[in-house]
C-alpha cells in the first residue's frame, strides 16, 4: 500500500463519531501534512499541528486498544499504521 494514499476505507454510512473513523480521519490527515512537511520543511506551524494530530490518534489508538483488542487488531492493519508501545 502506497503511505501517501489516502485511505477511504470506510464507506459515507458509518458512523461518524466511531473511533474508526477518527482514527481513519486523523491518518489522513497526518499523511497530508507528512507529504506537505516534505516540500516545506521550515513550516513549524505545520509540525506542531502535526504533532497534536499524532497525539490524538494515539490517545484513540489506545483507547480502542483497551476495549477492544480485535477492533485495533483489524484498524491498525488496515490503516498500515505501527502498533503502539505499552506503557
Amino acid at each position: 500500500m502506497v503511505k501517501n494514499a489516502f485511505i477511504s476505507v470506510i464507506s459515507q454510512e458509518e458512523n461518524r463519531g466511531s473511533v474508526e473513523f477518527q482514527v481513519v480521519s486523523f491518518t489522513n490527515k497526518i499523511r497530508r501534512l507528512t507529504s506537505h512537511l516534505e516540500f516545506h520543511r521550515k513550516d513549524f506551524l505545520s509540525q506542531r499541528g502535526l504533532r497534536k494530530i499524532l497525539g490524538k490518534r494515539q490517545r484513540l489508538l489506545s483507547y480502542l486498544s483497551k476495549k477492544s483488542k480485535v477492533r485495533y487488531k483489524e484498524l491498525i492493519s488496515q490503516l498500515d499504521i505501527r502498533e503502539s508501545k505499552p506503557r
